[in-house]
């Protein structure tokens, strides 16, 4: 039994607090202290219109509750009919979701819904292109923290709907010594047996093979193999010979990452997937609500 709001399931990746939270700041965002003034300029405020959301071409879906509860925050009457669900490819013009409802709430919401949806489609599309150039090699997709300021949550779990696994949230989820890290230390054991202390898995980026021997030696628990090329990458792989997983990062393309997958590592991180997507070609179209 759900006895409080915040155990009730997430809406892409958000709680009802932070669900609130969010869609309260883009809508003020948008609406600003007057609100919609063209609209309740020019429409009724009983007219009630009927309207599609559909995509305009071939797309991974992500975000779609996150779209409804726009309108429904303007209009907690409106009728919503799912017809896609979050993870799904979508073909253009196949019709996601159906609405009626109050016609200035709904032209009002409509711009935040657009936006997030568009967003978030347009990351997890990408991300499902990149997942699909490693498949059958055995490695995983991850994403990274190149994310949007504040959009992070939602947009990790747009690439988790197109088939990635989310790397770390924040900074507290785990330790990762980086190269910045490594220049403030004697060396990378002080650095691996330093942060063993914490209790934490300890990754370590390396960008040499020299130092991966070094960072074994004092306990990481798993490697960053930073900006290798593929054949660099099988050297570490031989290596290691699997007494840690190894992950390869850096500059990684969608023409590169099958090269990238295919020489051994366990997992690839790719910034892209969140920093550089186009947002989703998908538009909504309205029509008079029949009574």
């Amino acid at each position: 039994m759900i006895d409080t709001l915040e155990a009730l399931p997430p809406t892409a990746g958000l709680y009802r607090k932070g669900l609130d939270d969010f869609v309260a700041r883009v809508l003020a965002e948008d609406l600003g202290i007057g609100g919609d003034v063209t609209t309740s300029s020019t429409i009724g405020a009983d007219v009630r219109l009927s309207a599609q959301i559909r995509s305009r071409q071939d797309i991974v879906l992500a975000g779609v509750d996150l779209a409804v509860a726009f309108f429904m925050a303007l209009d907690p009457q409106v009728r919503v009919e799912r017809l896609v669900e979050d993870g799904a490819r979508v073909q253009p013009d196949q019709p996601i979701m159906r609405l009626e409802g109050n016609a200035r709430a709904m032209l009002a919401a409509e711009r935040s819904a657009l936006n997030t949806l568009q967003h978030l489609s347009g990351i997890a599309t990408l991300t499902r292109q990149y997942a699909d150039a490693v498949a059958g090699t055995g490695c995983t997709l991850l994403d990274t923290r190149k994310t949007v300021p504040g959009l992070r949550v939602i947009e990790k779990y747009a690439a988790r709907m197109g088939g990635a696994t989310n790397h770390r949230m924040r900074l507290d989820d785990g330790i990762l010594i980086k190269d910045n890290h490594l220049a403030l230390c004697d060396s990378v054991e002080q650095a691996v047996r330093s942060a063993k202390q914490s209790g934490l898995e300890v990754q370590v980026e390396v960008d040499l093979i020299e130092q991966i021997e070094p960072a074994l030696r004092a306990g990481a628990d798993r490697l960053l193999c930073d900006n290798m090329s593929p054949m660099k990458l099988r050297q570490a792989v031989a290596l290691v010979n699997g007494r840690v997983p190894i992950e390869a990062s850096g500059g990684v393309r969608l023409d590169t990452i099958r090269a990238i997958a295919e020489s051994g590592v366990d997992f690839v991180s790719v910034g892209r997937i969140t920093q550089s997507a186009p947002a989703a070609d998908i538009g909504l179209d309205y029509t008079m609500a029949s009574d």
